[in-house]
Formats: C-alpha cells, sequence, structure tokens
C-alpha cells in the first residue's frame, strides 16, 4: 500500500509540474500559451482577481450573462437585445392605449413585417445595435415598403430623395432602391450609426432621424444658450417628433410583455423568411414569380423596388425570394432553355419628341407608351430620357449598367398656343413684331402669307400664334379674334396654315 500511495504521490507532482509549464508566459505548450512557431508574443489571458465563485440566480438573469438557450422565436430574440435607456413620459402611456386599442391595425401591421424583422435584427446583432431599432418602421410606415408621405418619403424606413441619394439609394426611371429591404435597411442603420455618434444619445438620434441632425442640432444649441437641459424631453420640437420616441417606447413595452395590454402578436419564426438569388440576364418579373412558384403579389413585396415589368441584371443582379421557392427558381431557371427571358427593354430618346412620335418610332401604342413609363398628358418626352419599350426577338443585350443605374424620364410641357390677331403700330415689321412676342420671323411671315422682310401698316390686323399665358398679358387687349386654343411651337406649312413644332 505504501508503495502505491508513493506511487499516486509522485503521478501528482507530475501533473502539478506540467499545469505550471502550461501557464501563461511559460514557455510551455498548455491550453493559454499562444506562441507561434513564427515566434509571436504570448496572449495572455484576462484572470480573475480571487477564486472563482458562482453566479448568484440575479446575476444569470441579468444582461450581464448571455443566455445559452436558443431564443424561442423572433419576438423573444428581439426582447434580449433590447439596450436603449426607457423613456419615462405620459405620452408613452397615450401611445400604448393607442396601438392596445386597435387589435386589428396592430396584427395586420405585425403580420406584414414577418417578412422583413428576421433580416433587420440580423443585422443589428452584427452591428452591435439596439434591437428596438427593428422596430422603428412600425412607427415610420407600418412596415409598407410602398408608403409614401406627403412629403415624399419613401419606403418602409421613409427616406426623404435627398437623403436617399447622399445613402446611395438608386432612384431612377425602373427602380427606387428607398423601398428595397436589404439597400434601404443598410442605410437606415448606417444613418442611425451617424446619428448615435453625433450625439451620443439614442434619443436624440431618433430625434434627428425624423426631424433631422440640423434641426436638433439648434435646439440643443438654443438650450444650451439658455442654460436648460440638452435631454430629448427638453428640447422644443415639432409635434411630430415630440410624438416619436413615446410611438417607439409605447411599441417596444407592447413587445416586452404583449398580456399586459391584452395583445397578440403573430409567431415570427426565427429563422430567415427570404434568401437573396442572383440573376444573369434581363428578366420579367412575371416570369420570376412564375418560375419560382409564387404569386407575383407576394415578389413584389419582397422587392418592392421594382416600378417596372422587367429586372435588369446589370442594376439589380440579386433578388429576394422566399426561402423554400428560391431552390424552385434556381431549378427551373436552368431548366428553361427556350424563349426569352425579358419583355422589355430600354430606348434613349435621340431628341425631344410628342408621345405620339415616340409611339411611332418604338411600334408601341401611345396609350400603352404613356400606361408604362407613367408619361402624364401634355407633355413632350425630352432627348436622353429612358423609355419601357417592347423587346423584339432579335435582341440579344441586355440593358446596360450605365443605364440601369441611372436610366431618367424628363418631360417638358407641351405649348399650348392660341391664335391672336393684333394691330401693327407705326414702322413695324415682320421681324419687330416676331421680336416683341419672341415668335420665329418666319412663323410670323407664314401666318400672314408675306415675306419675312416686309413690313405693315399702322393698325393692320397681323396674325400670331401666342401661348396662353402671354395670350393673358397687356398685348392680349389689342387682339380682335381668337379660336380654339392650339398645341404648338408651329412652325408654318407652306400655304399659310400653321402645323405643331416638336421640341
Amino acid at each position: 500500500m505504501k508503495i502505491l500511495h508513493f506511487a499516486c504521490l509522485a503521478g501528482l507532482l507530475w501533473l502539478t509540474g506540467c499545469a505550471t509549464n502550461g501557464t501563461p508566459g511559460t514557455s510551455g505548450n498548455g491550453p493559454f500559451n499562444n506562441e507561434s512557431s513564427s515566434g509571436a508574443t504570448n496572449h495572455n489571458p484576462v484572470i480573475p482577481n480571487g477564486p472563482l465563485r458562482p453566479i448568484t440566480a440575479g446575476q444569470a438573469a441579468g444582461s450581464e450573462v448571455a443566455s445559452l438557450s436558443t431564443p424561442a422565436d423572433l419576438w423573444d430574440r428581439i426582447r434580449r437585445g433590447f439596450a436603449m435607456p426607457d423613456l419615462q413620459h405620459e405620452l408613452v402611456q397615450d401611445r400604448e392605449q393607442w396601438y392596445a386599442s386597435r387589435p386589428d391595425y396592430m396584427q395586420r401591421m405585425t403580420e406584414r413585417s414577418s417578412k422583413y424583422l428576421f433580416h433587420i435584427v440580423e443585422e443589428l446583432e452584427l452591428r452591435g445595435m439596439p434591437t428596438e431599432l427593428a422596430l422603428l418602421p412600425y412607427i415610420e410606415s407600418a412596415f409598407n415598403p410602398q408608403a409614401v408621405s406627403s412629403a415624399k418619403a419613401a419606403g418602409m424606413w421613409q427616406f426623404m430623395p435627398a437623403t436617399g441619394n447622399y445613402f446611395d439609394l438608386k432612384q431612377n426611371a425602373f427602380r427606387d432602391d428607398r423601398r428595397d429591404v436589404l439597400a434601404s435597411t443598410r442605410a437606415a442603420l448606417d444613418y442611425l450609426q451617424k446619428l448615435h455618434r453625433m450625439f451620443g444619445d439614442w434619443h436624440l438620434a431618433l430625434a434627428a432621424y425624423n426631424w433631422g441632425e440640423g434641426s436638433v442640432g439648434r435646439a440643443i444649441a438654443r438650450n444650451k444658450k439658455a442654460g436648460l437641459g440638452t435631454r430629448y424631453t427638453d428640447l422644443n420640437m415639432p409635434a411630430e417628433t415630440r410624438m416619436y420616441v413615446p410611438k417607439l417606447q409605447a411599441v417596444k413595452n407592447i413587445v416586452a410583455n404583449p398580456d399586459a395590454f391584452r395583445t397578440e402578436l403573430p409567431l415570427i419564426e426565427n429563422h430567415p423568411y427570404f434568401q437573396t438569388v442572383d440573376i444573369t440576364h434581363d428578366i420579367d418579373v412575371a416570369l420570376v414569380a412564375q418560375l419560382a412558384g409564387v404569386r407575383e403579389a407576394d415578389f413584389r413585396a419582397l422587392n418592392p423596388s421594382f416600378h417596372r415589368p422587367t429586372i435588369f441584371a446589370a442594376g439589380t443582379p440579386q433578388i429576394l425570394l422566399p426561402w423554400d421557392n428560391a431552390r424552385v427558381f434556381q431549378r427551373n431557371l436552368e431548366a428553361k432553355n427556350q424563349g426569352q427571358y425579358a419583355s422589355w427593354t430600354v430606348w434613349t430618346v435621340p431628341t425631344t419628341m410628342t408621345v405620339a412620335d415616340a409611339s411611332q418610332r418604338t411600334g408601341m401604342g401611345e396609350s400603352d407608351l404613356r400606361s408604362l413609363n407613367n408619361i402624364p398628358p401634355r407633355m413632350l418626352i425630352k432627348a436622353g430620357s429612358a423609355l419601357m419599350v417592347p423587346r423584339t426577338t432579335t435582341t440579344r443585350q441586355d440593358v446596360s449598367a450605365h443605364l440601369a443605374d441611372n436610366g431618367q424620364l424628363a418631360f417638358t410641357p407641351e405649348i399650348v398656343t392660341r391664335r391672336t390677331t393684333v394691330r401693327a403700330g407705326k414702322r413695324d415689321t415682320v421681324r419687330s413684331i416676331a421680336q416683341r412676342y419672341r415668335l420665329s420671323a418666319d412663323n410670323v411671315a407664314d401666318w400672314n402669307n408675306v415675306k419675312a422682310g416686309a413690313a405693315f401698316k399702322a393698325g393692320q390686323q397681323v396674325v400670331v400664334f401666342l401661348p396662353v399665358r402671354m395670350g393673358k398679358g397687356p398685348s392680349a387687349g389689342r387682339s380682335t379674334s381668337r379660336t380654339a386654343d392650339k398645341k404648338a411651337p408651329a412652325p408654318a406649312r407652306k400655304g399659310g396654315k400653321p402645323a405643331r413644332k416638336r421640341r
């Protein structure tokens, strides 16, 4: 037995020596030794002072300890990421009652969000941002990516056109990235991070998101000058901004404890709703939906930035599809080997022209051309505009990246003119009349069947075609006869009858 005792003691001493060699800062090969074969410096881990002690139940329930259990659903995951200070204000209670008293509205809003919330929460966690911000589209747009405000803010994050441009959200004739799920979320989180760095406070950052950083900065400066506080609740701000954070806090409180507000949140699974799919050539939205086995309305709900029937791969190389339908689409796309993928292409208008002229040039009905390209009435299409037109069976080339990213539609009003007669004064000529009314001398000569160098007698009636807005001026008082409005500008044809001029 003594021999066995000494053997155990010797083994224990040997193990103690191994542990000593493996401690940080030694040359041993223990688990804490990070010295590489290239001679890199050892990394010394942080060792707590004193002996290790088990944590208490209170510490385990606190935010300092990460839970190892998987969230039951996405709502649970959002709750675990709450990190913003709560706003204590009577307006919060007011908004809680408002939302809680409208269960149908809350149900529609939360069901709509189920397509997008997982992606937003993922992005917030990757950036280390509070997950309350995933609830912000409830306040901005009720999670409607097609929402447009009276101030022309668009998408579920409600970007104004100029702010969207600043954050590289393309807005052209074919798509509006302010509505794009991935692009607008990226831009919104970039903007919120920027605002938080500026103000160092999430409530002020949210106020600036709604009101503008310049407005919040000036409000803070005014309060500082007056010796007042500079917190969110201290600032003088518009009513919409005053209610902004209370609305978010109210939704946060309802999500945190729906039972307390007699609210039922729809189940949102803690997994992706959609995935990205690459496209390598222009393709119709209807064909994508068909190959993926989804309704076109469901496809557009995930890809709300497209406002034309064809997707141009050079500008949008990825689309979003429901998780289970993405593989279906890829398989069916690979199997498709007949026919073309896109029914439409882009034609750059070479010169300013009427819709009728563009219709003849493209072989498309005038009403269809107007409808497809949203051309308003009484407008000319300006040179350089990008029109969507039918793609012929012989077209092999897809729309270029430059057009897909930068194509715009621009219009100029068709000038409406009215036949007017004016009295010539002493020494008036064709050229002086033309100069007075900013007309072409050739046109004035043709309208009056005289030569361009002719002179008029004093009091002679001279026919001119004037824009309607000019016909209301002082010179109109001298007119003696008028006919129905005519569209111009109009160089005359031979024979003296006016013809329409294209601009």
